[in-house]
């Protein structure tokens, strides 16, 4: 009997995820940080994540020991070069980045090209390789900006539903980079409807003055966007339009869900 009720109950605990609260807590830390986009005091990280001061103090100093955080002479808290390692072993082991680069193994684009992943609020970009024409502007692998800024992020979020899309930023104000792009998410999940009509997103200077983008959402097996390819154009070269541009990215998302064994969603072929 005994023996019995104690399977039942494991069971029922099987349900949910077992967490490690002190490594739930570290996490949470680094994505804060992560989204924040800027060195935190130790005071502000407490107040931010609504934990004791030690607590916070005991999670830095083992952060800090593997290389995840780096700390100013002010004391305040950094992203460390700890978590590269990490993002590398990402990157190598994701079969669309080794696809992405295929696209491109006999030389440069001309324009830039980018694939990022959504994290969070943010688009890491895990695939990059910069056109000949320069930008202004370098993308590397690693780097995150805000998902309903970046090409890449809205042709992600437009193929999710509205109510994931308003969970996703619930809380915080959305980020601004230039004074351009949504402010709110209202404004976000209208911009985001146009972009699922026509099948493409446009960061038109949001995320950098002068730089013009058009984003394509790569899909898996189950129609749900994986990845979001784009191409970045520096805006005083786009007098004739931006039609072959977009046809270009368009083609090689379709390249790249087609390699991944993916489907394009009904609504987008034809």
């Amino acid at each position: 009997m005994h023996a019995h009720s104690g399977t039942s109950a494991s069971r029922a605990a099987g349900t949910s995820p077992v967490l490690v609260p002190a490594l739930s807590r570290a996490l949470t830390l680094l994505d804060r940080l992560a989204q924040r986009r800027e060195p935190m005091s130790l005071a502000r990280l407490a107040s931010e994540l609504d934990l004791p001061k030690s607590s916070v103090h005991g999670l830095c100093s083992t952060l800090l020991r593997y290389g995840y955080l780096q700390r100013q002479d002010d004391g305040a808290f950094r992203i460390g070069p700890g978590v590269m390692p990490l993002a590398d072993a990402f990157v190598s082991s994701t079969g669309i980045t080794q696809e992405f680069n295929a696209l491109w193994a006999e030389g440069a684009p001309d324009e830039t090209v980018v694939l990022s992943v959504l994290n969070g609020r943010d688009v890491v970009y895990i695939g990059a390789r910069n056109g000949q024409r320069p930008l202004g502007l370098a993308f590397n692998v690693g780097m995150r900006l805000p998902a309903h800024l970046a090409a890449t992020g809205k042709a992600m979020l437009a193929f999710q539903a509205p109510a994931a899309v308003r969970e996703r930023f619930a809380g915080a104000p959305l980020a601004a980079m230039t004074g351009r792009g949504a402010r709110s998410v209202g404004a976000l999940l209208t911009e985001l409807a146009r972009t699922r009509a026509r099948g493409h997103s446009i960061d038109d200077e949001g995320v950098r003055d002068g730089v013009y983008c058009i984003g394509a959402p790569v899909f898996d097996a189950s129609g749900t966007p994986v990845a979001g390819l784009g191409v970045c154009i520096h805006k005083t070269t786009l007098a004739g339009g931006d039609g072959a541009h977009r046809d270009a990215v368009l083609r090689a998302a379709r390249t790249l869900t087609q390699r991944l064994g993916g489907r394009v969603p009904a609504a987008m072929e034809g």
